[in-house]
């Protein structure tokens, strides 16, 4: 027999010294909380990145292509957006989305603070009212579509039920162009049990030294409500603002249901328009560029507020 075939090590004794140094590095504390921590928060950066970055970035290369999602997208430049500065339905869009938010969002607030107030108190049964008032926010947004269609309804509608209990005539409240955009504010309301919770959070932060103080220098509830609840609450209300003008702005589900548009285009707000464009008449890089719109209207009105409400902001 043969001499045994020799193979050469082909590990380098610097392979090893590096390999060492590597495995020490790696062993120390500081290290392993790192790639622990890292770890464990790989999920939330996974789906940043696939669900968030990779979207934005794909719809930022959509807003320059004319793409129907079936013939592979061509290049057009900036068509997509010139576009837009000549489509009446897209200012009327952005006209409809403004109105709505602008109205429903301050409403939301003083009455969700209202509900707030009147809930802070301990009495009995308390609980059964903070329940019930809350209670609308955990319903389906179609549940809830389908219930205000009922209550708004022009010929069998509660609501005009009552009105015409009273000797009211009937009410188109959904056929009226000029009655449909404040029906739809006022199905905002039902959901304010979200705010008013927060609220309610704050309102129960607030050390009770400060009214204890204030009652003894005679200071009724009024005074008590301006000069130590409110700016107490500053933050609490700058908070709910805030989130309140990002979801206003994207409201969608019960226009669809209910008004889809109409009538005459009455209700036609932002994100509907944009669900036309892109899946109705297939025209996706006009979506993706009405989408950056809508991200961009919306970081304006929030620098717009943090300059100017968020530093009357009170943090204790």
């Amino acid at each position: 027999m043969g001499k045994a075939l020799e193979i050469p090590e082909l590990e380098s004794p610097h392979i090893n010294v590096r390999f060492g140094r590597l495995l020490h590095w790696f062993k120390t504390p500081s290290v392993r909380r790192t790639v622990t921590g890292y770890l464990f928060i790989s999920p939330f950066i996974l789906g940043v990145l696939f669900w968030v970055l990779y979207p934005a970035g794909m719809a930022a290369w959509l807003t320059f292509q004319d793409w129907d999602l079936i013939t592979p997208a061509r290049f057009v430049g900036l068509k997509n957006w010139q576009t837009m500065l000549n489509d009446s339905l897209f200012w009327q869009s952005l006209k409809v989305t403004s109105t709505y938010t602008f109205v429903s969002v301050p409403l939301s607030l003083i009455l969700s603070f209202s509900l707030a107030l009147l809930i802070n108190t301990k009495v009995r049964g308390i609980a059964l009212f903070r329940t019930i008032y809350y209670l609308p926010t955990i319903i389906p947004a179609v549940a809830s579509a389908v219930l205000w269609a009922w209550i708004l309804n022009t010929d069998f509608g509660l609501l005009n039920g009552v009105l015409h209990y009273f000797g009211i005539p009937r009410i188109p409240w959904l056929q009226n162009p000029a009655l449909a955009l404040p029906a739809l504010i006022l199905m905002s309301l039902w959901i304010v049990g979200q705010p008013m919770i927060i609220f309610l959070a704050g309102l129960q932060g607030i050390d009770d030294v400060y009214y204890e103080a204030a009652e003894i220098d005679g200071a009724g509830w009024l005074a008590q409500l301006v000069h130590i609840t409110i700016p107490m609450m500053s933050s609490v209300i700058f908070f709910n603002l805030i989130i309140g003008v990002i979801n206003s702005f994207q409201i969608f589900t019960t226009v669809y249901l209910i008004t889809n548009g109409g009538p005459q285009n009455a209700t036609l707000v932002f994100v509907l328009y944009l669900y036309r464009v892109g899946f109705q008449f297939l025209k996706m890089g006009y979506a993706a560029a009405l989408s950056w719109v809508l991200f961009f209207v919306i970081l304006f009105f929030t620098v717009i507020i943090f300059r100017t409400v968020g530093r009357r902001v009170y943090y204790q």
